[in-house]
């Protein structure tokens, strides 16, 4: 499972499990990557229900 990040600067995508791990990014600093790195890994649990509820599993 993975979650995307989009804002004007670019786009990132991360795996969610079974490590967060970036997978992709397009435009991102590394200042910015690791401030969203920290935004997902605080809120991964609330990401996964979020993803379970909505795909299922």
């Amino acid at each position: 499972m993975h979650v995307h990040v989009v804002s004007g600067d670019g786009e990132a995508k991360f795996w969610l499990e079974p490590d967060l791990e970036l997978s992709k990014n397009y435009g991102y600093n590394r200042q910015q990557l690791k401030e969203i790195e920290l935004l997902v890994e605080d809120h991964r649990d609330e990401l996964v229900s979020a993803w379970k509820q909505h795909f299922g599993s």
